[in-house]
């Protein structure tokens, strides 16, 4: 299992929050997310053999938010 914190960009709101942790859950190999909207972060404990850190920055992007 591998530790990642993403900073993601645009998110205002409760809304913003749940889209980026529904957008990271739904992705194989994803096994933990912890987005921390004051802060701007989305931690992620994930299964490097089944998904990608870019596969994931995706995923954060397609919902309208920028991950850096």
């Amino acid at each position: 299992m591998e530790q990642l914190t993403l900073n993601v960009k645009g998110m205002t709101c409760d809304h913003c929050q749940s889209a980026v942790t529904g957008a990271l859950k739904e992705l194989n190999g994803v096994t933990d997310v912890d987005v921390k909207l004051e802060k701007g972060t989305a931690d992620v404990a994930y299964d490097e053999s089944q998904v990608s850190v870019n596969h994931m920055k995706e995923a954060v992007e397609d919902q309208g938010y920028d991950v850096k």
